[in-house]
């Protein structure tokens, strides 16, 4: 099973988001960090990939198959998407969420094995004790959490995950990637996951895709895309990449001087 997609073009309106891009083959077990600039495309890219926006043209591939060719319920059965905004009805409960994210693509029916797989997703992510909290009392990091859950409660050749982390704090970050990345090993899925923190990317990304401006321009393993200089180009920064006490790659970023 592998994920790729060639000449994805996504305009909307005058904007052109996605400029005749895409990706080698991502391979299954393997977590794949998108990184970039504000407004690359990131979103965009992955709402393609699950069919909810319509590219103009191109094509995304799962094992060869042309997901443009099948219907978007059964696309997005393959494919699971986790959006960067959290939103659900605030009398709706944490572990109703949850189950509900199981169930919508399953049939309704609800017996003991479900229930007590989303018990275990709350737990495992550390927030079993909000179970019962009302989603709409939940602080931005907690809502993150459940969505977390909720994408990986599901069974998916394909897992998105925009900006997962982007309202954690430290421990939790390392928590949600750790979680996110065992998953993907263990169901042999293909994740990717758009990330800011290039040291949280060169440290759980198997694989780096680089985009900017809509276009995809690098990728590769984290040590050969960090090291490009089209990456400091993209960002516009002076990047450094030094390898840790433990081997880990560490990205030092320095903003660019500019004559007065």
């Amino acid at each position: 099973m592998t994920l790729s997609a060639q000449n994805l073009s996504v305009t909307f309106g005058s904007s052109i988001v996605l400029r005749d891009t895409g990706f080698d083959a991502l391979q299954p077990g393997q977590l794949t960090a998108l990184i970039g600039p504000n407004a690359a495309g990131k979103s965009t890219l992955f709402r393609a990939i699950a069919g909810l926006v319509s590219a103009q043209h191109g094509t995304v591939k799962l094992s060869g198959q042309d997901l443009g060719q099948i219907n978007l319920k059964a696309r997005l059965q393959r494919v699971c998407f986790m959006p960067q905004f959290f939103t659900a009805s605030a009398a709706l409960t944490v572990f109703d969420v949850v189950l509900m994210a199981q169930k919508q693509l399953a049939g309704w029916r609800v017996n003991e094995d479900d229930m007590i797989a989303v018990a275990q997703s709350l737990e495992d992510a550390g927030i079993g004790h909000l179970a019962e909290a009302n989603i709409g009392e939940l602080s931005g990091g907690q809502a993150q959490m459940v969505s977390v859950c909720q994408a990986l409660i599901r069974q998916a050749d394909v897992y998105l995950f925009d900006e997962p982390t982007s309202a954690l704090d430290l421990h939790h970050q390392l928590n949600v990637l750790t979680r996110i990345k065992t998953a993907m090993q263990q169901r042999g899925a293909i994740g990717l996951v758009a990330l800011h923190d290039l040291n949280l990317a060169a440290r759980y990304a198997d694989h780096l895709l680089l985009i900017g401006q809509g276009e995809i321009i690098a990728q590769g393993p984290p040590v050969q895309v960090l090291s490009d200089p089209l990456i400091a180009k993209t960002y516009g920064v002076t990047i450094e990449v030094a390898k840790g006490p433990r081997k880990e790659l560490n990205v030092h970023a320095y903003a660019n001087e500019t004559a007065a």
